[in-house]
């Protein structure tokens, strides 16, 4: 049997699997919708029956079609697009809905009165939002653009990315929806209830089987660092899930399930997941990114490659062990709780390495900080990861923790991360795929991007650092005692103190949508395929590779 054959005879079997495997779903999703026990099952399996019908009719449509999924690149990059304009939409979607309840907290009329739109509800749908969302497609499709250029190969499958983008698009709305109308696990960053959290383990299990079999084929012998943190990131967070969610459902026709675990054995592993969630999805996950993008647009080599194989495996040691500080004076052993301590100080000189190396990667570029806004956005959020990681196993301190706990100061601690470190370095990245995904010469206008980070950062700033003060105010009131040793402050009256910094940190949160929506308008420009506004301002690693050489991307000689 001739190669040609056995590819035809493959992409057949291959179709009819995936159309058996639609229909699967159809059927499961039917038996949800019109069996189900309550309401809420009942909408998801008809929302899963309608996607797998989605589904069911495109590889219809294109049974039997031999074409190969390879671009002109020779590269899979079709997946990678849905996941890049993915990252863009959640990213908006999410950074409104947190801007919501920043005014919600400010001014709590705004909750409506009405249950799908309380704090209680949009929190969730916020927090998952950004983190999965945004922050989850972001990482899919940066870790599936990398894999592929330094393995040099191309991605695995014919149909197994294309479930694992859209699969992963079905387990953001079933989430979302969920938490809107009130059926969730209570537990946090891990909400959805036992059978979403099937079709995420079914999805993961796709996308470690795409990005391992990716890293198998690669012509290049070197796994190259980024890939490490990449790799590392889809196997913890797998792990941290199936154990975390554990479950047990009431009943598998209905929605309502109870985790496995009770009373400090569940905050143990709560924390254990909630942590390393922070420490592998939202650290390792983008460090992956930081070592791919930063030296790609500064045009330079990583500063210390062995300093980021130290970086790397000092990360993946010492971080699964930091959760426990999440629970001091609990009910948790004082020792785990030391533990947890001790880790998350010892983490300083990894977390540190990885932003001294990040940063040292302009050396001999500097200038470019001047001139380009999009490296600049990948600077500062190295800066920011250093500084969280700075912060963060400070607060883990016993002393520290005793005054920072439950209070906003933690609030400032995550956001300074979450919009300084993640959010920076995705933009970041997006600002470099989008053009090399779709062909274009740059970015429509690089005067926008120039606008998205000063509004941003100044957004940030006002959020973090009206966080700060309010949260040691509001440490500082919760801990006060009068003469007789009596509480000096009710709560009610620390809620008071705290209103002006909410709407400090409500008008810091709409900079930072204000400056998403700018970058979503200039990215749909240069998909749209408008001309650069100003092309010759652009660095050349801006372009798509075919216009790289082009003399049109040539600056003018007084700018050399």
């Amino acid at each position: 049997m001739t190669s040609n054959t056995q590819k035809i005879a493959w992409n057949a079997f291959s179709d009819a699997m995936a159309v058996a495997g639609s229909i699967g779903g159809i059927i499961l999703g039917l038996v949800f919708a019109l069996a189900g026990r309550d309401d809420m099952i009942k909408f998801h399996g008809w929302l899963f029956a309608a996607a797998c019908s989605v589904a069911c009719l495109i590889l219809l449509m294109r049974m039997f079609d031999d074409e190969e999924n390879v671009d002109d690149t020779g590269y899979f990059d079709g997946p990678v697009r849905v996941a890049t304009v993915a990252t863009i939409f959640w990213g908006v979607v999410g950074f409104l809905v947190g801007d919501i309840i920043a005014w919600q907290l400010a001014f709590p009329v705004l909750n409506l009165d009405l249950p799908w739109t309380s704090f209680g509800r949009l929190r969730p749908l916020h927090t998952s939002g950004v983190v999965f969302a945004f922050g989850g497609n972001a990482l899919i499709a940066t870790s599936l653009y990398v894999v592929q250029r330094t393995c040099r190969a191309r991605m695995v499958g014919r149909w197994s990315p294309w479930f694992l983008v859209w699969g992963y698009q079905l387990f953001i709305v079933l989430a979302a929806t969920g938490y809107i109308l009130g059926v969730t696990q209570s537990k946090e960053y891990a909400e959805p209830e036992w059978y979403v959290d099937i079709w995420l383990t079914l999805v993961w299990v796709v996308y470690l089987l795409v990005f391992m079999g990716t890293l198998m084929r690669r012509k290049e012998p070197h796994i190259y660092v980024a890939n490490w943190f990449f790799l590392s990131f889809i196997v913890t967070v797998a792990m941290l899930h199936l154990v975390n969610n554990a479950a047990l459902p009431v009943s598998f026709l209905g929605s309502k399930s109870y985790i496995i675990y009770s009373g400090v054995q569940d905050a143990m592993t709560q924390w254990w997941y909630g942590h390393n969630a922070v420490g592998f999805f939202l650290t390792a996950g983008f460090l992956g990114m930081m070592y791919y993008f930063v030296p790609k647009r500064a045009e330079r080599p990583v500063y210390s490659y062995r300093l980021s194989i130290v970086h790397f495996w000092s990360i993946i040691f010492l971080y699964i062990w930091a959760g426990p500080h999440h629970l001091h004076y609990t009910a948790l052993p004082d020792w785990a709780q030391t533990l947890g301590m001790t880790f998350s100080i010892m983490l300083w000189m990894p977390s540190w390495g990885g932003m001294i190396n990040g940063l040292m990667t302009l050396s001999g570029a500097w200038d470019k900080l001047r001139t380009d806004p999009v490296i600049r956005m990948l600077v500062v959020s190295v800066a920011f990861y250093g500084m969280s990681t700075f912060e963060g196993p400070l607060m883990s301190v016993k002393a520290v923790n005793s005054l920072s706990h439950y209070t906003d100061w933690t609030i400032g601690h995550v956001h300074s991360g979450a919009l300084g470190w993640v959010g920076f370095v995705s933009f970041g990245a997006v600002y470099c795929l989008v053009p090399w995904l779709w062909g274009r010469k740059g970015l429509y206008s690089m005067k926008l991007v120039e606008w998205h980070f000063w509004v941003s950062t100044l957004g940030i700033l006002l959020y973090i650092t009206s966080m700060w003060v309010s949260g040691i105010l509001q440490g500082l009131m919760w801990r006060a005692y009068d003469q007789l040793g009596f509480l000096e402050y009710s709560f009610v009256e620390t809620v008071e103190a705290m209103h002006p910094f909410y709407v400090i940190r409500a008008v810091g949160g709409l900079m930072f949508v204000v400056g998403s929506l700018l970058m979503a308008w200039n990215l749909w420009k240069t998909v749209y395929g408008e001309e650069p506004a100003d092309l010759r301002d652009q660095p050349r690693v801006a372009a798509a590779p075919e216009f790289r050489e082009s003399p049109a991307m040539a600056r003018p000689a007084a700018a050399e």
